[in-house]
C-alpha cells in the first residue's frame, strides 16, 4: 500500500517561532515524518530543527526538487512513496506547489494513485493580497516580471491594462535587490489613480505594508531594500 504526501507549509522569515505562524497539527505531522521532499535541503534542515523534529538531522531522509531538477526525475522522487513511506513536501518557504517546483511533484503523485493531504500555513501572496485592501474576487499571481528595465515598464503597462479590463488585482515578486527599482517603475510606468500595494517581510518583526495610490507613492516615495515582497496593482 503506497504513503501519504504530506504539502506541509514553512516559515515565511526565519527567525519566528513556527508555532506563531503554524497550525499545530501541520508541526505535529512534520514531526512525525522521516522523508521529506524539499526544495532547498540547507533550509529545510534550519527549519526542521527550529520545529523540533524528534530525529537528528543526519537521520531524515532529504531529496531535493527545485529549477535544476530534469523533468525525467521527478517521478522517481515518490518512489519511496509508493513503496509505503510517508513523506512531506517543503517550499523553501510558505506553502509548496503554490508558485513553486512542488507542483509538479504533486501531479506525479495523483498520476501514481498517491494520497496527497495538504496542510495549513502562511501563504505571502494570500496574506499581501488580505493585508492590501485590494479587489479580493478576482485576482491573479504572475511571478516575476521581466529584469531588464524597458521589458519591465512594459510588462507593468500591460498589468495595468489587464487590470482595469478585468478589474483585477495583479500580483507579482521581484528578486530583493531590484525591489526599489521596481517601486521606481510603478510609479513611473502606471497612471495616477492606480493603487499599489507592497507587503515585505509578513510574519516577522519586520514585516511592512502600504498600499496608496501611485500619485501618493510619487509624492511621498519609500525605500524597500532587499528584503523579501510583494507587488499588488489595481487600475
Amino acid at each position: 500500500m503506497a504513503g501519504t504526501l504530506h504539502l506541509l507549509p514553512a516559515w515565511l522569515s526565519e527567525g519566528v517561532a513556527p508555532e506563531a505562524v503554524v497550525p499545530a497539527r501541520a508541526l505535529a505531522q512534520l514531526r512525525a515524518l522521516d522523508a521529506f521532499i524539499v526544495e532547498n535541503a540547507k533550509s529545510a534542515r534550519a527549519w526542521l530543527a527550529a520545529c523540533g523534529h524528534p530525529k537528528p538531522l543526519r537521520e531524515i531522509a532529504i531529496a531535493e526538487l527545485n529549477e535544476h531538477t530534469p523533468q525525467s526525475s521527478i517521478a522517481g522522487l515518490l518512489d519511496p512513496v509508493a513503496a509505503g513511506r510517508d513523506a512531506g513536501l517543503l517550499s523553501e518557504a510558505g506553502l509548496p506547489a503554490i508558485a513553486d517546483p512542488g507542483a509538479a511533484l504533486v501531479a506525479q503523485a495523483h498520476a501514481r494513485g498517491i494520497c496527497v493531504v495538504p496542510h495549513v500555513g502562511p501563504s505571502s501572496i494570500l496574506l499581501a493580497l488580505m493585508a492590501s485592501g485590494l479587489e479580493g474576487q478576482r485576482f491573479r499571481f504572475v511571478g516575476y516580471l521581466p529584469a531588464e528595465p524597458a521589458a519591465r515598464r512594459s510588462a507593468i503597462v500591460e498589468l495595468e491594462r489587464q487590470s482595469s479590463r478585468s478589474r483585477e488585482t495583479q500580483i507579482f515578486i521581484e528578486t530583493p535587490y531590484r525591489n526599489d527599482a521596481m517601486l521606481a517603475d510603478l510609479a513611473q510606468a502606471c497612471k495616477p489613480s492606480t493603487r499599489v500595494a507592497v507587503a515585505a517581510e509578513l510574519t516577522s518583526s519586520r514585516e511592512w505594508i502600504r498600499m496608496d495610490t501611485v500619485e501618493n507613492w510619487r509624492a511621498r516615495p519609500a525605500a524597500i531594500g532587499k528584503r523579501p515582497a510583494i507587488f499588488l496593482l489595481l487600475a
